[in-house]
């Protein structure tokens, strides 16, 4: 071998081992920078769970409010008095509350279970799962991504915006922490899924998820848009028009791969959607039967107010996003009266922002993905088909304020890089945060209790009937008699029809001794929504009152023929039916009463006073000292007792 080729493999041999020691180099560098950057992630992960935790925390040492809480938990026999396996069967029929959502039903049964009526213990539970699903939003934003601060900014600003305080602090809205958490679980696994779109498996992992937060709350109908946004960006499924790029179709023609045109790669990322969207259908129609009696007429709210309520929330929404001031759990549909000026404002900000969107679509993808995210999940709760009396809710940007922040975050950061100063976004960023978390904490205050919340609803809005009745409620609750009666009196100056400031006004009525006003008040009531059994009940339990015992016998079986589980009502018939010398069935209702609310203190007492009638002195006297364990200040139980004892011994004395 001649000299001149032993250099030349010499220097071959030099190249390639120079080669492989470059690429060692890499590895080794690239492994450094992977395993930094799953060290800043565990720190971004503590740190939003500290924010979290600081901003909600304090929710651990409220109360229920008295704004569903009740039909929700304490006051839901299904939910304190079933066993667990009797609940979840009941949760999984029931359309109780106007919704069909057993996976929200059983979160609050094994709540029971945990923490029975400790408030705190519900609240943290919320809480949690707030927290759960703010890292969950950061790691699977970063995974599709691969842009770190970006998603952490994201998930912070999800985490601590006071427009999530509702769906965190209020343990009604335990059905939106839920069905986020199973959202971004979606996002996860169909993140999986886009790697291997053949896997049935990881599909099935979707699909399953998907039906799971369906079951917390039907606004995840939109899922299946959601994901053929992500398709489209940060995924990049959808190809771009203009781009270089055309995909590629997976099946083989004449030995070679076959190119897919856009529309039709489009085609086949819709077709991959349908069973999500027969899913979100099937949801569509149950919760259309479930929420039959809250949705309002055309003749109550014609289509045009609902535009015109639709388009003005979306600007609202957008600027509480950025200036989340004056929120308020309950905001009063405006009707007719939405000035015409403020709905085309309205109207100019949204197109000017979609047509500026559309024009950037190609250079900045994130902004149209972002912006439809938005639009497109606030769809059916924007007020087109009116549920109930409010114009809109704060509950409701809990997951479409998400595609909002993507949109703003990627666009803010991309336009940092181009004036080079992105190094710098971090000290702007972390202030926004800081804000936020200021004004989450403070709203977070006023649900530690129901005047404070009211009072500050009532500082928002105006002509809030529903606010007015909630605080008199309140008020009355606290002995506060008088001040309950001015706030029922607000409420009925606002809506003279409504039957649950009749109730409140005629039980303030009832407390100060005006049984005639409250005879008058529940009447009203019940002519309004003659299914208003609480209304029916209290009116017996006022006739009864005044003598007039056969009518209200009336009223109590109209309370039991529309909730056949109301236990004040077979209580009060109870008693009623005992006067009228129908002991028999008297005792019936007597024993469901006590059957259906174990922790009923005046049914023991009332079967008590029964029983000692009837002679029988040693049942008498355990429903009595049932009473007393219920309620160790029951003043009348404790004096029937002492006289029920009193017998017993003398009876005892007579025998001997």
């Amino acid at each position: 071998m001649s000299r001149k080729r032993k250099e030349n493999r010499s220097r071959d041999g030099r190249g390639r081992e120079e080669q492989e020691n470059q690429r060692a180099a890499d590895t080794a560098a690239g492994g450094e920078v992977a395993g930094r950057k799953r060290y800043l992630a565990a720190g971004v992960c503590a740190l939003l769970v500290l924010a979290v935790a600081v901003v909600f925390g304090q929710t651990l040492s409220h109360g229920f409010i008295n704004y569903d809480d009740n039909d929700y938990v304490y006051d839901n026999p299904h939910i304190t008095h079933d066993s667990p396996a009797k609940g979840i069967a009941w949760a999984v029929t029931s359309m109780e509350a106007g919704n069909w959502h057993p996976l929200t039903w059983a979160s609050h049964i094994l709540d029971y279970q945990l923490y029975g009526r400790n408030a705190g213990g519900h609240h943290f539970t919320s809480v949690l799962l707030h927290a759960v699903s703010t890292v969950l939003l950061f790691l699977v934003l970063w995974r599709m991504s691969n842009a770190l601060w970006p998603s952490a900014f994201v998930a912070a600003v999800f985490g601590v915006h006071p427009l999530h305080v509702e769906s965190v602090a209020w343990v009604a809205e335990r059905k939106d922490v839920l069905s986020g958490l199973c959202f971004v679980l979606i996002l996860w696994a169909y993140a999986r899924y886009v790697e291997r779109p053949a896997s049935w498996g990881r599909y099935a992992a979707v699909l399953a998820l998907f039906a799971l937060g369906l079951m917390a709350k039907p606004m995840l109908v939109t899922v299946p848009f959601v994901l053929l946004l992500l398709d489209y960006w940060p995924l990049g499924r959808v190809p771009q028009q203009g781009g270089a790029d055309i995909p590629v179709c997976p099946e083989e023609r004449n030995g070679g791969r076959q190119e897919c045109l856009p529309h039709r790669l489009l085609w086949r990322l819709i077709v991959e959607k349908i069973p999500l969207l027969l899913l979100a259908g099937a949801a569509c129609v149950v919760t259309f039967v479930a929420q039959g009696g809250a949705v309002q007429s055309l003749e109550l709210v014609p289509l045009p107010w609902r535009i015109a309520n639709a388009i003005v929330s979306y600007a609202t929404y957008l600027r509480q996003s950025v200036c989340p001031m004056g929120l308020a759990v309950l905001y009063p549909h405006p009707g007719d009266n939405l000035p015409i000026w403020r709905v085309a404002l309205a109207a100019l900000v949204l197109v000017g922002i979609s047509a500026a969107v559309l024009a950037c679509r190609r250079k900045c993808p994130y902004l149209l993905g972002g912006w439809l995210w938005y639009l497109g999940m606030l769809v059916p709760v924007i007020g087109l088909v009116q549920v109930g009396g409010q114009a809109m809710a704060d509950r409701y940007m809990y997951l479409p304020q998400i595609g909002l922040c993507i949109a703003v975050t990627w666009g803010v950061t991309e336009l940092a890089g181009s004036w080079g100063v992105r190094r710098w976004l971090p000290i702007p960023s972390v202030l926004v945060v800081l804000v936020l978390m200021g004004c989450a904490w403070r709203q977070t205050g006023y649900w530690r209790d129901n005047e404070s919340l009211w009072n500050q609803t009532l500082r928002c809005t105006c002509r809030n009937a529903v606010a007015q009745h909630n605080l008199g409620q309140a008020l009355a609750d606290g002995g506060d008699i008088d001040g309950a009666m001015k706030h029922y009196r607000a409420a009925l100056g606002i809506v003279h029809n409504y039957a649950d400031a009749h109730f409140g006004f005629g039980v303030a009525l009832e407390r100060s001794g005006r049984i005639d006003e409250a005879i008058g008040e529940y009447q009203l009531a019940t002519e309004i929504k003659p299914e208003f059994v609480q209304a029916q009940n209290n009116l017996g339990v006022a006739l009864a009152k005044r003598g007039r015992i056969d009518e209200a016998v009336v009223h109590y079986r109209k309370a039991l023929e529309d909730e056949s589980d109301y236990a004040e009502a077979h209580s009060n018939l109870a008693a009623a039916l005992i006067k009228l010398g129908e002991t028999a069935e008297a005792m019936q209702h007597f024993r469901a009463a006590v059957r259906l609310k174990p922790e009923y203190a005046q049914g023991h007492y009332n079967f008590g006073f029964a029983l000692a009638k009837e002679g029988q002195l040693d049942r008498a006297i355990e429903q009595f000292q049932e009473a007393l364990r219920i309620d160790p200040n029951y003043a009348a139980a404790r004096q029937m007792l002492g006289i029920m004892e009193n017998e017993r011994e003398k009876r005892s004395k007579s025998a001997e």
